[in-house]
């Protein structure tokens, strides 16, 4: 029995009560035998204001040119981006988590709208993956998404830097480690051109499990954003959604538990950002997939960590494509046995089938260790409970900054204000910085600290100091520094009733973060607690503080979702 293709857009096309939709697409070019063709949704992140994304356009115009030249209609439309660098360290900074759920609403009414058989995502941004990803769970129709790859590194002295350098730069200026003239020099010269930050950051953390999960073609994160390689990858991508479509392969036949272990594998091994743990929650439930804090500290638990990757070690995107990219990477943990083999792609291959004939790594640079003498022998994202979070926390411990840190707080509301200390002075060796109010709910938006870290690594201060929030951190954040502090304090959480010079300890062989008071003293500072105002009572943040859940649960807006997991 033949598949039918245009399964959707026949809804409009082929039915004789539809004139008015036959009629619409008649004016956008379409003919008697084109009109009855599959439609494909190309959606593209891209806009000019970003240089993770101001490419992307061009990448969707090649791709949806090469669905028309094999009888597919490639139609091209746009969703939203914040750029997490330059919004970063401001109130624009609120605005990113939440783009995460409007990019994947956007994609899903467009393409539920307008009835498209199939789509393809070009992505860039950081918060642009997961919520494409999002979408594809959501509608569950044939569909890949398309990374638009990395940033080439910039050069100071000769030696590679990135967006991540500016800000260190800015904490070495701060603390009178360079000058005015170098700082500038540094700025100048960080972003080259087009593509996403190019260390292990959110961006790359994403685009590299995803590909791992089995949503983009093999090389997709590895390819740089300017190369001949991702022009490529567009073409193909054409190709290997006629064959999703003759398959009926769907991203729910994609994603499973197996699956998602492989792309949190990839998180853990590859040093990858915080941020995958928000996103991978959200993602699970998208598919109707059950995933948990316990989830990635059991993946974490037997996942050596083996790539030395910016921003706590040396190496760029970049050079893990001229190493070979990320399959050779997939294919070493396949032969270790860290990987399923078996799970599908968007090939129509399994993921083993994918690295069969993949070349293999070339570790001249030495980016990879030994899966037997790894970085460290577990995962660097360690899930936290204790007093501090009842309900969970994520520590990003590379090994560099030890395993246990016991210190007093030095509590702040806001970021402006911790990184006005840091400029001051005041922070001192052995404190624990705590940075509250900055939440899902009470940022609102959950906003990245990475403009408070990076001035702490600048000044000195990385391995003398810890900092924890109930917001969270930038994939660029390196340091003992512990997020998604769940309660947040802006529903009370025991993060809200931390007072300076209140011993906390933070053990991570044990999983614990815990104030150091006794019960009933913390019971009598929730008596006096007064929960304050929301920070914003209009617009898109407040609509997002009123529906989001808990970073624990992955920050989803959807409520139907948000009622099961009650």
């Amino acid at each position: 029995m033949e598949t039918i293709l245009n399964k959707y857009s026949r809804k409009l096309t082929e039915n004789e009560d539809q004139p008015g939709s036959r009629a619409m697409l008649h004016a956008i070019g379409l003919d008697e035998r084109t009109i009855k063709l599959p439609q494909i949704g190309v959606a593209s992140a891209g806009y000019a204001g970003n240089p993770c994304n101001m490419h992307l356009n061009e990448l969707a115009e090649i791709t949806a040119s090469s669905l028309n030249s094999i009888d597919l209609n490639g139609l091209t439309f746009n969703t939203i981006g914040v750029s997490d660098a330059i919004s970063m360290g401001t109130a624009g900074m609120n605005f990113s988590l939440p783009s995460r759920d409007l990019i994947a609403d956007c994609i899903e009414t467009v393409m539920g709208g307008q009835w498209y058989d199939g789509l393809i995502t070009v992505m860039g941004c950081d918060k642009n993956m997961p919520g494409a990803a999002i979408a594809m769970g959501r509608l569950n129709r044939p569909s890949l998404m398309i990374y638009g790859g990395s940033i080439h590194s910039g050069r100071h002295k000769g030696e590679k830097i990135n967006v991540l350098s500016t800000f260190e730069a800015y904490g070495a200026k701060v603390a009178g480690m360079i000058d005015q003239a170098e700082l500038s020099e540094i700025i100048r010269s960080a972003c080259p051109g087009a593509g996403s930050c190019g260390g292990m950051y959110t961006a790359n953390t994403m685009s590299s499990s995803i590909e791992a999960l089995g949503l983009s073609l093999p090389f997709s994160s590895s390819n740089p954003a300017i190369s001949k390689e991702k022009r490529q990858e567009c073409v193909d991508a054409a190709q290997a959604m006629k064959n999703l479509l003759l398959l009926d392969l769907k991203p729910r036949d994609i994603v499973t538990n197996k699956s998602l272990e492989n792309a949190l594998t990839v998180v853990m091994a590859l040093g990858g950002s915080t941020n995958a743990v928000l996103h991978y929650l959200a993602i699970a439930k998208a598919y109707g997939l059950d995933l948990s804090l316990d989830d990635f500290q059991y993946i974490s638990d037997h996942t050596p960590l083996i790539a030395d990757l910016k921003p706590s070690g040396k190496y760029l995107m970049e050079d893990v494509h001229d190493s070979g990219g990320t399959p050779a990477i997939l294919k070493i943990l396949l032969e270790e046995g860290l990987l399923h083999g078996e799970c599908m792609t968007v090939t129509g291959k399994s993921l083993r089938e994918n690295l069969e004939n993949i070349a293999p790594w070339n570790n001249e640079l030495g980016i990879l260790y030994p899966v037997k003498k790894p970085i460290k022998s577990s995962g660097h994202l360690q899930i936290l409970y204790g007093n501090l979070a009842p309900q969970g926390s994520v520590a990003k411990i590379t090994g560099k900054e030890g395993d246990f840190f016991t210190g007093k707080a030095k509590v702040f509301d806001n970021e402006d204000d911790t990184v006005a200390a840091v400029k001051k002075g005041d922070i001192y060796k052995g404190d624990i910085i705590v940075i509250r109010y900055v939440g899902p709910k009470g940022g609102p938006g959950m906003p990245e600290m990475l403009k408070v870290t990076a001035a702490i690594m600048g000044a000195g201060l990385g391995k003398e100091v810890a900092l924890i929030t109930d917001g969270r951190f930038s994939g660029g954040t390196h340091g003992f520094v512990v997020g998604h502090i769940v309660p947040e304090a802006f529903e009370g959480g025991p993060i809200a009733l931390l007072q300076n010079g209140d011993n906390i300890t933070i053990d991570i062989t044990n999983h614990l973060i815990m104030l150091d008071i006794e019960d009933e003293e913390l019971k009598r500072r929730k008596t006096n607690w007064i929960k304050p105002d929301v920070k914003v009572d209009y617009g898109i943040l407040y609509k997002y503080s009123q529906l989001v859940s808990s970073a624990s649960s992955g920050c989803i807006t959807d409520a139907r979702i948000q009622q099961a997991i009650k």
